[in-house]
């Protein structure tokens, strides 16, 4: 019994470490920055949850902050 305590800690540690590791989501996206013109496509990581109306609202905040609109979401992973 005191080995399996050990076993059953890690196994616990592991599954809180996946979850949180599914706690971000990957988008793909397009961008721009005006004045002079200039058009982005990259990757950028969400935390939260992966429905397309919250990485949109957290995606445009990133970006403005970057001086970028966002144009177009591509695809969400996570």
């Amino acid at each position: 019994m005191k080995r399996m305590i050990p076993i059953l800690t890690f196994a616990v540690a592991i599954s809180i470490m996946s979850s949180a590791a599914h706690a971000a989501c990957t988008v793909e996206y397009k961008a721009k920055r005006d004045n002079p013109l200039k058009l982005f496509h990259n990757v950028a990581t969400v935390p939260g949850p992966c429905d397309r109306g919250t990485v949109q609202r957290q995606l445009r905040a990133q970006l403005a902050a970057q001086g970028l609109t966002l144009l177009k979401i591509l695809s969400v992973k996570g």
